[in-house]
């Protein structure tokens, strides 16, 4: 697959400045050829324009006479993210059910979709058009697969979960097990039935080996757009905005709200029964105990303004240091006190 510049120049709405070669790739500014192209995101990277090798370059305005042949872009890690899907678009796979998948006669399958060797489909579930599901993936009772989604090996959607259309679960993804619901009683915990469901609403992608549990009652909710990372843990009737981004090994615990567009980077943990406000940006390992206000941004454990841990990370170090002093401080003013002491006990 290639393409001219003007070709991608054109798909983007970006100007194209040089000559119009053809491109057959995409590779880092470090290791792209005469015939593939590359970006520039980071200005910190900026001076290995002057050594690439790279036949084009996706680059900002103020960038433009580093390099003779580029496409001129507001945004250019967004616009080479588009470049990248056009190189990587992969070939339309024959549909139709294998014959060594399961599907149970109640289930029902529309034209177009695919479906692979050891897949398992239980009774009542439903998988729309243009839908693909790999090999040993499980799709209990009652469950939902939009349109043009594609779930990848080993996945697990328990009874009655409820894909939107051009949803993507990496492989190992599990999605509606029990929520951690015990009761304490005299002999013990008791389980609690966990009687709701999941529902994962359109274009959210979902990485390798997270879960999300059901409803208690009710519903688990992942918003439109969303994006989760690996080994992320989303607890019962946990519910997700718009656009939310959850990065890897993040924790969210039964019954908190995570509004529209808020950031958890990696390994953030998140109390239950709290409210995340919508635009807020919470920073890697930070612990949330109580609810944020909207537009928020955090780090730290527990939980403090960005700023404020800043300060805070800055003296740190320094504490050792600043112990010793204060304990010698402590002993000059004890000498002193004792010294005044004697003076007044000798008058």
């Amino acid at each position: 697959m290639t393409f001219l510049l003007s070709e991608l120049a054109e798909h983007l709405g970006c100007e194209l400045q040089g000559d119009d070669i053809r491109i057959n790739g995409c590779n880092t500014l470090e290791l792209a050829g005469a015939d593939e192209i590359s970006f520039l995101a980071n200005p910190k990277y900026a001076a290995r324009l002057n050594s690439t090798r790279a036949g084009a370059v996706v680059l900002a305005p103020e960038y433009r006479d580093m390099h003779s042949v580029c496409l001129i872009t507001s945004n250019p890690y967004l616009d080479f993210a588009k470049i990248m899907r056009l190189f990587s678009a992969k070939e339309k796979e024959a549909p139709g059910i294998s014959e060594f998948a399961f599907v149970h006669p109640e289930a029902h399958i529309e034209e177009n979709s695919t479906i692979h060797p050891f897949v398992s489909i239980g009774p009542r579930a439903v998988v729309r058009s243009g839908s693909v599901i790999h090999s040993g993936t499980t799709l209990e009772q009652e469950c939902h697969v939009g349109r043009d989604c594609r779930l990848y090996a080993n996945v697990t959607l328990m009874h009655g979960t409820q894909l939107g259309d051009r949803v993507t679960l990496h492989s190992g993804v599990v999605l509606g097990s029990d929520g951690f619901g015990f009761a304490q009683s005299e002999t013990g915990p008791e389980k609690v039935p966990q009687m709701g469901r999941v529902v994962v609403e359109s274009d959210v992608e979902i990485g390798a080996n997270s879960t999300v549990d059901r409803g208690t009652l009710g519903e688990t909710r992942v918003g439109q757009g969303s994006k989760i990372d690996n080994q992320v843990q989303l607890g019962h009737n946990v519910t997700l905005g718009r656009n939310v981004i959850v990065v890897a090994q993040v924790g969210i615990a039964g019954s908190t709200t995570v509004e529209d567009n808020v950031v958890l980077a990696g390994q953030v943990g998140v109390s239950g029964h709290l409210t995340i406000g919508s635009g807020s940006r919470v920073g890697a390992k930070t612990g949330i105990h109580r609810n944020v206000k909207p537009g928020s941004e955090l780090s730290g454990y527990p939980a403090m303004e960005h700023r404020d841990f800043l300060r805070f990370a800055s003296i740190q170090p320094k504490l050792p240091e600043m112990y010793h002093r204060l304990k010698r401080l402590e002993a000059e003013c004890d000498k002193l006190r004792a010294e005044l002491e004697r003076k007044e006990t000798s008058k």
